[in-house]
């Protein structure tokens, strides 16, 4: 039986990686999935094989760090299906390493800007229109460093830290209107532009931060996000679920 049947879901950073993953597993559930992104020729691909698939899809391009694209892209989803009742905020960059006293100004602004402000834009708009839709489901994508510090990230720390609070504040004021909103904290996930930017040592670097001793897979994450979708998660709110293979235990 397909667990998202007749749901309109919109998916921020689809293109690729984990949203790609959310994206092709909502469809398959059966969701009338918004592909967003800021890369056209990607997010036309994904919306294409979910087409082939049999899927219903469609491509709207968005900048998550702009308040006016994310009101834009629930106007036009509501436009395209009539409704939105599921909405994954995972669009985020890493930004550039450095420790916090040389951190530049604008690599801040930049990366608290699409991975914080851009997920408290996406819920500003994305709550009304899910209240006007009987409720739904928001998945907030953190990561483990919204638990955990790491050195020369403080930008992306403080932002993904930010994303947990701001799940849980919103998750309070829907908790009796029949929204469920939470957040997801990935632990390091094997994508292309992962092993496209590190080399082989620092790729078992990061293996060796796991105790299961690999990488997760985007497909992992996207399972826990479609349980939070589903209403198999109906008890669930203001929640952080960790998929780390173990990292934060440590």
């Amino acid at each position: 039986m397909s667990s998202l049947k007749d749901k309109v879901a919109i998916v921020t950073g689809a293109g690729s990686g984990i949203g790609k993953a959310v994206a092709l597993t909502f469809a398959t559930e059966g969701a009338k999935v918004i592909v967003s992104d800021i890369n056209v020729e990607h997010g036309n691909a994904v919306v294409s094989e979910i087409k082939e698939k049999g899927g219903d899809a469609f491509f709207i391009k968005a900048d998550t760090a702009s308040a006016a694209d994310n009101e834009k892209l629930v106007a036009d989803t509501i436009a395209q299906y009539g409704a939105l009742h599921i909405t994954v905020n995972n669009a985020g960059i890493g930004g550039p390493a450095a420790p916090t006293g040389a951190y530049e100004i604008e690599s801040w602004d930049k990366v608290i800007g699409i991975n914080l402000s851009g997920v408290f834009y996406g819920l500003r708009y994305q709550i009304p229109a899910i209240l006007s839709s009987g409720g739904g489901s928001i998945i907030n994508m953190a990561s483990i460093l919204g638990q955990a510090g790491t050195k020369l990230s403080p930008a992306y720390v403080a932002a993904k830290h930010g994303v947990v609070g701001l799940t849980k504040a919103a998750a309070l004021e829907y908790a009796d209107q029949k929204i469920r909103i939470n957040s997801v904290g990935p632990g390091y996930i094997k994508t292309p532009l992962l092993e496209e930017h590190l080399t082989a040592e620092q790729m078992e670097g990061l293996v060796s931060l796991h105790p299961m001793g690999r990488l997760g897979e985007s497909q992992e994450i996207a399972e826990l996000v479609l349980w939070l979708a589903s209403e198999k998660a109906s008890f669930v709110t203001g929640a952080y679920y960790a998929a780390d293979g173990g990292y934060l235990a440590q």
